[in-house]
């Protein structure tokens, strides 16, 4: 019996270092987290082919294809306009509440796009994800491109706003890009996010449009960042002006129009969009790499 153990226990050993060997591992292993990124990089090719399919697919069937990108936004500002700044005349105490309610609304519905495709992006690909082999990460980050590229055609449109109302092109505007891609990084932690989220709580998905309305009520995309100083202090002020979306609101803002009175000082927004992005950035790709093995069961 014990000659039987020792040759069984020296089969194993001899089996597993034949598997070590060829870059075999155990079936269902999460792989480790430094090892889950090599192999999610490998497949950066894949995830630009699916963004691609994701954009024909989405403006395939309309007539006006891509000019929606555009579209969208400004319908939503001028619907925006007309009720908050004419009917509420929000707009008195804003100098050119035009440009200020468009970039309100253009920057956050960049995020706000990115979260709804991203709790789609396990659920709305379940027949793909149980054909193939590939890291998930890959639709919730692909989700996140469509949107970068979405929103260059609207940062056109918005910038176009910028100077027919008036404002004049400084050195500032060099900011916008770096800006951007913070909000973009951000916005890939969120999608990793939620899409794990909504695919262990389906009914999440249901919440996410009041969700996102409360978010942007309160962002000061509709009225000035004035409102919050006016009416609250203290740490319940210090929590408004630490908010992610008012905090890249207000960034683009800075960077475009002359004369804005802003949330807080330049620095201290910059410092908020850098920790707000390494924090949701890492950890909502944390959160997802954790979920790896579940995707597709059940």
């Amino acid at each position: 019996m014990a000659q039987t153990a020792v040759a069984d226990s020296e089969t194993g050993q001899s089996l597993k270092e034949l598997a070590r060997r060829n870059g075999l591992t155990a079936a269902g292993r999460l792989p480790g987290i430094a090892e889950y990124t090599r192999h999610l990089w490998s497949y950066r090719h894949f995830i630009a082919a699916f963004a691609n399919a994701k954009v024909s697919a989405s403006l395939g069937t309309t007539r006006l294809g891509a000019v929606w990108q555009v579209l969208t936004p400004l319908i939503n500002a001028g619907v925006y306009y007309v009720i908050f700044g004419v009917l509420l005349n929000t707009k008195q105490d804003t100098d050119n509440f035009i440009a200020y309610l468009c970039a309100g609304v253009f920057i956050f519905g960049f995020t706000q796009s990115v979260v709804q495709a991203g709790a789609m992006a396990i659920t709305s690909n379940i027949n793909l994800i149980r054909a193939l082999h590939f890291p998930r990460a890959s639709l919730p980050i692909a989700i996140s491109l469509v949107e970068v590229r979405n929103m260059i055609a609207s940062m056109a449109v918005l910038i176009a706003i910028i100077l027919l109302t008036g404002e004049p092109i400084t050195v500032e505007w060099l900011l916008v890009l770096p800006a951007l891609v913070l909000q973009a990084i951000f916005n890939s932690g969120l999608a990793l996010f939620v899409s794990r989220l909504c695919a262990k709580i389906t009914d999440i998905r249901q919440l996410i449009p009041y969700i996102m309305r409360i978010w942007m009520y309160g962002s000061a995309v509709l009225y000035p960042v004035t409102f919050f100083s006016d009416r609250i202090s203290g740490w319940q002020l210090a929590l408004v002006e630490a908010n992610p979306m008012l905090v890249f609101i207000e960034l683009i803002r800075h960077a475009l129009m002359e004369n804005v009175t802003l949330a807080a000082s330049p620095l201290r927004l910059w410092t908020y969009a850098v920790i707000w992005t390494a924090f949701v950035g890492i950890g909502g790709y944390v959160y997802f790499w954790r979920g790896e093995k579940g995707y597709g069961r059940g």
